[in-house]
């Protein structure tokens, strides 16, 4: 307004001055014409420059800023110059908030936003996928209708959001359990966040079981010897029977003192960060040193049959002696009398042009329910716990077996048929073997004339 007042004061001073300029040499009425004339063009330039200013106003562009020459000329420069100006702001929050929502999109927390009226404003991928929504169509629909657990619905209804909401649902890879904080921001707006926590649910499930196995398995034994020492000390026995005692006592602090080194090789395993040593294993002697222990624990009751290539393997020898050793003796106990016992040491093709070694043990045992394959691996999990003490063992060995595998690059598979046995096989890389070299063939030399 005040450009316009200006402007205008101007032109009437211009015409003012031409007027009587004219008016001076040709008289009254040819001045008068002159600054109408005058007038009407201004006023005509004016009101076209106007135009154009609005015209660009509404569709404004960097490269097509009008050019007029006066005033006109710096009101267009300094408009697209504001432009410009509004603009880079523009771009740069504009930039800010793509790089703040490529940040939620790439968190591994679900996120989403909830308006006043339970609507979903915006969700990233991980919480589709944590409540099965689709980012596109779903928005701007009702959280409850789209998420219908009970307890979910009753959480929002009672807005106590001091503490988490634990709920399980179904996903495409099984059942989840999340982890749900709502946080009220604004005016009645929700940030809805979630974790999946079912490893760590699944994990302190373990460590609560690790702790109430270790703490039976040691309780079993000290009260088996707490009771045969408190026995000894009140009665009368005679020298049998003392003996028989004794050899009670022997077998259960055997059994505790196995159980203690378990735990002490299974936590050297999984706390060790540096690599196994890179010692050279020669397999048809740890094949033939594996088949007399077996021979010795099986006292004669089993048949014992070995095959071995020649190669080597690279390793730590105490983790893969324990981790054969395991083995071995697992299909010792688990085999009836007059069984077979197949200790094995192969060199096989890959598929891709590489040789892997194989060890395996196999035995015509009592076999093992498929239902229970995927779990033997676990700490204390036994498939009949029963007989498992019956024949001594801790219920570790399969573990241990697992992370000294894991720690060498290597694989173990288990294949059994109930009543007809089980074999265990521990399957090393190409980079782990050392095969033998060929010999060189000698070009037989001719025999010359004396």
């Amino acid at each position: 307004m005040r450009f316009v007042l200006l402007r205008l004061l101007a032109v009437v001073a211009v015409l003012a001055l031409a007027g009587a300029a004219v008016a001076y040499w040709l008289g009254p009425t040819a001045g008068l014409a002159l600054a109408c004339a005058l007038a009407v063009g201004v006023i005509a330039f004016d009101t076209l420059a106007r135009a154009r200013l609005l015209e660009w106003l509404r569709f404004p562009q960097r490269d097509t800023v009008p050019q007029s020459p006066g005033v006109w000329g710096e009101v267009f420069y300094r408009s697209a110059r504001q432009l410009r100006l509004w603009q880079n702001r523009v771009q740069r929050e504009e930039n800010k908030l793509s790089r703040f929502i490529e940040a939620l999109q790439a968190s591994p927390n679900g996120v989403m936003l909830i308006d006043e009226h339970g609507q979903i404003d915006w969700c990233n991928a991980t919480a589709a996928g944590h409540f099965g929504l689709d980012p596109q169509r779903d928005m701007r629909q009702h959280a409850v209708h789209l998420i219908r657990n009970p307890e979910f619905v009753a959480y929002l209804a009672a807005r106590q959001f001091a503490e988490p909401l634990l709920m399980r649902r179904n996903g495409s890879h099984g059942t989840v359990l999340l982890s749900v904080q709502v946080i009220p921001y604004g005016d009645g707006d929700k940030l809805l966040l979630s974790r999946d926590v079912t490893q760590l649910e699944r994990t302190e499930a373990m460590r609560r079981d690790f702790v109430a196995n270790v703490s039976h398995e040691i309780k079993t034994p000290l009260t088996v010897i707490a009771g045969f020492v408190e026995s000894l000390r009140t009665l009368e026995f005679s020298a049998d029977e003392r003996e028989r005692i004794l050899e009670l006592m022997q077998q259960q602090s055997d059994r505790m003192r196995q159980l203690v080194e378990d735990l002490l090789t299974l936590a050297h395993l999984e706390g060790d960060p540096h690599q196994p040593a890179e010692e050279l294993l020669d397999m048809p002697g740890v094949v033939a040193r594996l088949a007399a222990d077996a021979r010795a624990l099986s006292a004669g009751r089993h048949r014992i049959e070995t095959s071995a290539d020649v190669s080597k393997l690279r390793g730590a020898s105490s983790e893969l002696a324990s981790a054969f050793g395991n083995l071995v003796s697992n299909a010792v106990r688990y085999t009836p009398n007059g069984g077979v016992i197949q200790i094995r040491w192969r060199l096989l093709e890959s598929g891709l042009g590489e040789a892997i070694g194989e060890f395996s043990v196999s035995d015509t045992g009592i076999g093992i329910a498929a239902e229970h394959i995927p779990r033997l691996t676990e700490r204390f999990y036994r498939v009949d716990r029963g007989r498992s003490r019956e024949s001594g063992g801790t219920g570790l060995g399969l573990a241990i077996v697992k992370h000294a595998l894991l720690r060498h690059q290597a694989e173990l598979r288990i294949v059994s048929q109930m009543g007809e046995g089980s074999t265990f096989s521990a399957r090393f890389p190409a980079q782990r073997l050392v095969l033998p070299q060929p010999e060189a063939t000698s070009e037989p030399v001719a025999a010359h004339p004396a």
